[in-house]
């Protein structure tokens, strides 16, 4: 392609606000080859961008700062572009550094892809035929075979940093930490004062005693009530600090336990489509409880560890220089094994994590799952595949125990030699009068203390690098931002009619086209009947309603409004949803009920029972609404489940409700009483039901047939019927198996199958 073919291809006008500012920054004869209107910026809050390449460079308008950037294009310049679950990035790279990164929903990726396109073929005029990264397509630097940038990714930072992340929790206890740290520093100095005095307890009362100087009986009393009086001031400060540092280490894990549940439950349901309802519970529970006993006991000991080694090689220096030079010897070759073993035992600690999590995904699958275990008799296979993950277990944590198994006892000998070493200079420099047996007793006191603490810290690596992986796993999970991001200026609506228009709206799992080009418009109060095949998009359009997920093309608006402006909390409030395979909390049946409306009066809670046909069957348990429901409804039956989650749904009074496939599960005589309930729920509301039995839509306004994610057909029943297009083969289908039946049961009105009432 030539530059005039480049140049001949603008994608249109750019966004009217930023035009004129972009315009004004070109210089004579530039010319626009292609524009991206970026609407997220980093935090994927809406905020309005814009990337437009000219003939001549890159030039960008941050949605972050507002500010001007641009790049002029050259060769090793790569513009790449990655989507995930309805937000995309386009990246600027100059080989491997990145340079820039715009974030963009979904729905202007047609302009993404017109302007990486645009970049390409203006690039390949510039680029010198260079061999390139088979990973990542950057430009290999001159020769070298491997790629830095795919090496710095698959390299990463070491989870041991994400231990000093966990600052942004300790920020708040800063004060606090500061008195306990002042604590450690003055009980520590207060359990170095006992060796400093056995030195004068020796020269000055022990040893001339043997050489027949009567004892100074003033001087031990003084010398011994020193001991005792250290003693009692180290063991004061030391409960203070560590009653203090416990308390505000408990309070960091509880803080961390909760800003990471809180910010799970603002994730959208694309992150937890992949990921184990174990593992979840084992990062928020046995990580977050490792990084707290971390915190409260060893990071202390460690902090100890230190002081104490760095005020004893303190004194020891003071005393006498070369023998504490000789006391320290062993000192460079325990940190250069702690530095080498660190990083094993790292990698070690998060497999081990790892397969903990899939034990304890095992118990998440089976312990709820127990009905269908034992009426498969799957026990013993349930029960092998638990040992098998507890044999990885153990394998993995015997790769870790034999490498730490050397690493300790090494540590042990080296400090049993360095103590030996101790022992023969100083009795040479005693026997030449050098230093006095006083001198040496309070060395080997001090030697004692210090290979005790060095022994300590040594031990430390092993829970600094659990606590370390721990920490990562959280982090994990708090580096994630939400694929569904809240309006940076959201818009109110005092009150919500229930009008809900589909502009032109596409979908994409990952690369996966599921949905495009919809256009559907549902008024306020209207009852429309979604039905298709099984994957036609049932289900994806009342996810993207709902907005479980956001739009990958157009706009889903209600009443006028885009939904993407609005609080996602807010408008969630609105909506009322029955699913077919109903969940309820372990909990009465009125806390069930209540559960969208926690305020909810008895009052309330029974006259939604009653709308919802449940109040009698309620009344005949033991309990009545404050019976439990067991774990997940297991007390209920089906269709009774099927009637609390509709009262659940009465009770928030919702102006948009969502029946998905609400009756499927029960038998006929159950359904029917559901079928009351709907009646009394849908009534003055705007509702969307899916249902996989044509017939439980005959009170439906208008159907919607989908197919491939399109709108194929819509009306009545008969008139669809009388088309003899997709909604007549679909019934046909039925209607040969037995599993649908228009005609009416005759005790609700005395219309026919082809007559279906309107409410």
């Amino acid at each position: 392609m030539n530059k005039k073919q480049l140049l001949s291809g603008s994608s249109g006008q750019a966004p009217s606000a930023l035009h004129d500012a972009m315009q004004s920054r070109l210089a004579p004869g530039e010319a626009v080859l292609a524009w991206l209107e970026t609407d997220l910026d980093a935090h994927l809050a809406f905020r309005p961008g814009l990337v437009a390449l000219t003939d001549r460079r890159l030039l960008a308008r941050s949605p972050d700062d507002g500010l001007w950037h641009d790049w002029a294009c050259a060769p090793g310049l790569r513009l790449g572009q990655h989507d995930h679950a309805g937000a995309a990035t386009l990246e600027l790279h100059d080989g491997p550094v990145r340079l820039a990164a715009w974030r963009y929903t979904l729905a202007r990726n047609p302009a993404a892809l017109r302007l990486l396109a645009r970049f390409d073929a203006l690039q390949a005029g510039l680029q010198a035929d260079a061999p390139a990264c088979l990973a990542c397509h950057l430009p290999l630097p001159a020769g070298q075979a491997q790629c830095p940038a795919c090496t710095r990714m698959q390299a990463g930072p070491s989870s041991t940093w994400a231990l000093l992340r966990l600052w942004r929790f300790a920020r708040p206890y800063r004060a606090t930490l500061l008195v306990g740290f002042v604590l450690t520093l003055l009980a520590t100095a207060a359990t170095l004062v006992p060796p400093y005095l056995t030195m004068p307890l020796m020269d000055n009362v022990l040893i001339p005693f043997q050489n027949g100087t009567p004892i100074d009986y003033k001087l031990v009393r003084l010398y011994l009530g020193g001991l005792l009086a250290s003693a009692a001031v180290a063991w004061g400060l030391g409960w203070a600090r560590t009653y203090i540092l416990a308390r505000v280490s408990e309070r960091i894990g509880a803080d961390l336990r909760t800003s990471t549940y809180e910010h799970l439950q603002q994730l959208s349901l694309q992150y937890f489509g992949g990921k184990r309802t174990g593992d979840l519970m084992s990062r928020i529970g046995s990580e977050t409880d490792r990084i707290c006993i971390f915190l409260s006991l060893h990071l202390l000991d460690f902090a100890t560890d230190v002081l104490m080694i760095a005020m004893t090689a303190a004194i020891l220096v003071s005393i006498n220089p070369w023998l504490a030079l000789v006391t320290l010897a062993p000192l460079p070759f325990i940190v250069w094994m702690i530095h080498a073993v660190r990083d094993r035992l790292r990698h070690g600690f998060e497999k081990v994590d790892r397969i903990w999590a899939e034990i304890t995904n095992v118990l998440a699958d089976t312990i709820p799952g127990i009905r269908v275990v034992k009426a498969f008799a799957q026990e013993k296979r349930e029960v092998q595949r638990f040992r098998a993950a507890n044999n990885r277990n153990l394998e993995v944590n015997d790769r870790v125990n034999s490498l730490w198994s050397l690493f300790s006892p090494t540590v042990t000998l080296l400090t049993e030699i360095g103590l030996l070493v101790v022992w023969v200079f100083g009795i040479w420099q005693v026997a030449n009068k050098q230093i006095t047996v006083g001198v040496l007793a309070a060395f080997l006191a001090y030697i004692g203390r210090f290979y005790t603490r060095l022994d300590s810290m040594s031990r430390i690596v092993s829970v600094t690098q659990k606590a370390a992986a721990g920490a990562k796993r959280i982090f994990d999970i708090l580096d994630h931002v939400s694929s569904v991001p809240e309006p940076q200026a959201p818009t109110r609506l005092d009150r919500v009619a229930g009008g809900i228009e589909l502009r032109n709206v596409g979908f994409r799992y990952g690369n996966r086209s599921v949905m495009s080009g919809l256009d559907l418009a549902i008024a306020p109060g209207e009852m429309i009947g979604l039905v298709g095949h099984s994957g036609s998009g049932k289900s994806t359009l009342i996810n993207l309603i709902c907005r479980f997920y956001d739009v990958s093309e157009g706009a889903i608006l209600v009443d006028g409004v885009d939904i993407r402006a609005l609080r996602i909390a807010d408008y969630r409030r609105n909506i009322g949803l029955v699913l077919q395979e109903p969940f309820l909390f372990f909990g009465t049946i009125a806390e069930n009920i209540a559960y969208g409306k926690p305020q909810a009066t008895r009052a309330e809670i029974v006259a939604a029972a009653r709308a919802a046909h449940a109040h009698e069957f309620i009344l005949r348990l033991a309990h009545g609404y404050d019976s439990l429901v067991g774990e997940r409804g297991q007390a209920l039956s089906g269709g009774e489940r099927q009637r609390i989650s509709i009262a659940r749904a009465l009770l928030i009074d919702p102006r948009i409700l969502i029946l998905d496939e609400a009756t499927s599960s029960v038998d006929t005589t159950t359904e029917k009483e559901i079928q009351k309930a709907l009646d009394n729920l849908v009534r003055g509301r705007t509702t969307i039901a899916i249902a996989h039995r044509l017939s439980t839509l005959r009170r439906a306004d208008r159907l919607v047939v989908l197919d491939r994610g399109r709108v194929v057909e819509q009306g009545r029943h008969e008139a669809l019927m009388a088309r003899q297009g997709a909604y007549y083969r679909l019934y046909q289908a039925q209607a040969r198996t037995g599993e649908a039946d228009l005609r009416d049961d005759g005790d609700d009105d005395d219309h026919d199958h082809n007559d279906a009432p309107r409410d």
